[in-house]
């Protein structure tokens, strides 16, 4: 009995150190299991903070970590594109009956952002003399030229609500088609960009159009031999990081693309100048020269030559936000 009793102490020491080492064994296994958990919840935690800190909204520009935690395209993905639901939601739009299409005389930001499903503070609709540019997919310029403070901006090179009416397009097209003997519907094309574009931006299009002219003569293939392209004349090489929002430097002359990044460039450096006229001295690289060769002085008086075509017949005096322009 007594040896029975040993037999059977015995086997269960011998059971219960064989499930100890078991255990031990299957912590040891799991291990690097939970360490590569736990590194990757830090890393989605930095990813996460890197994330918030170089979203819109923020004044994180100093936060070099975020860059680099976060590349631009992801940034974009995110905040611009809602990982790709506003695409899909466009998708879904793309179907409505023809007597819907508010695009056919006119287009309207607030009608088109409701149908995105979009909350949009800029509800306004304006007139294009071409309304189809106005139905091309692409990304507005809006999120990058909101951040420029309105309180910083000359109010020179704000709308000047000229441009508002398909017939003062029309006599602005008439007088570019006549300068420059450009084809009708890519004059029409330019101009009616130029007055959307405007719109996004929160510019005057009448100084897009000037700029447009005294840089390109409106023509698109345009480069010069710093590298500057298209018809605002961007310094593509130099400008990349903008162009990644459309896909990269490979659309940098298309005009849909290079007036809106002209145009968040040209405001950019109004606000940071402190004046149109200076800004415009900054657009042109002129920044730390004594003048700028007399490039403001052509873009302000190819402004003023279109702001007379859209005065109403009899008034000879320019004026804008009731200042006299011959002043």
């Amino acid at each position: 009995m007594s040896k029975s009793f040993s037999n059977n102490l015995s086997y269960l020491q011998i059971a219960k150190q064989a499930g100890l080492s078991g255990n031990d064994f299957l912590r040891r296994a799991m291990d690097p299991v939970y360490r590569v958990l736990n590194g990757m919840l830090v890393v989605a935690v930095f990813m996460l903070i890197g994330l918030w800190l170089s979203g819109n909204g923020t004044n994180a520009g100093a936060f070099d970590l975020a860059r680099i935690l976060v590349p631009d395209e992801a940034r974009h993905i995110v905040w611009q594109n809602g990982l790709g639901t506003t695409d899909a939601i466009k998708e879904t739009t793309t179907g409505r009956p023809a007597d819907q299409d508010f695009l056919a005389n006119s287009y309207s930001r607030a009608q088109l952002d409701q149908q995105l499903g979009l909350v949009s503070a800029k509800k306004q609709t304006i007139a294009l003399l071409m309304p189809s540019v106005a139905q091309a997919r692409i990304k507005p310029i809006t999120h990058l030229t909101d951040q420029i403070p309105a309180s910083k901006m000359d109010p020179q090179a704000l709308d000047s609500n000229l441009m508002g009416s398909i017939q003062n397009q029309r006599a602005v097209a008439d007088f570019f088609e006549k300068k420059y003997s450009l084809d009708r519907s890519k004059i029409e094309e330019y101009v009616s960009n130029a007055v959307l574009i405007a719109k996004e931006a929160n510019l005057d299009p009448v100084l897009l159009l000037a700029v447009m002219s005294v840089e390109s003569n409106f023509n698109p293939n345009t480069k010069s031999y710093a590298g500057a392209e298209g018809l605002m004349q961007v310094m593509t090489s130099v400008h990349k990081d903008k162009y990644a929002l459309y896909g990269g430097t490979s659309d940098a002359v298309k005009p849909e693309v290079n007036i809106r990044v002209g145009a968040y460039i040209l405001k950019h450096l109004i606000a940071s100048a402190g004046s149109l006229r200076n800004g415009l001295k900054f657009y042109v690289g002129a920044a730390n020269a004594e003048d700028d060769g007399g490039y403001a002085d052509k873009v302000m008086a190819e402004r003023r030559r279109i702001m007379s075509l859209c005065q109403p017949t009899g008034s000879n005096k320019l004026t804008l936000n009731g200042k006299d322009l011959r002043s």
